[in-house]
């Protein structure tokens, strides 16, 4: 299930952006970005629509996936 990202409190929607990037460890090639660049990235593909947080009820968990990637709804 989706949840809009307008509807999390912004504390917890920071903690959770935060638990993904940490999470993830995504590589930004020969340029290194600070955990605070990296929310934001995170935060402004939320805020376009190019990701979603999603709600999985069999595993209890809350997750950011890329919109295209998402086979759920």
């Amino acid at each position: 299930m989706q949840i809009p990202y307008s509807e999390i409190d912004n504390d917890t929607l920071l903690r959770l952006i935060e638990h993904f990037v940490l999470r993830e460890g995504t590589d930004y090639g020969t340029e290194e970005k600070s955990l605070a660049e990296k929310v934001e990235d995170v935060r402004k593909q939320l805020q376009s629509g190019e990701a979603i947080i999603v709600f999985s009820e069999l595993h209890e968990s809350v997750n950011i996936v890329l919109k295209r990637d998402y086979q759920g709804d």
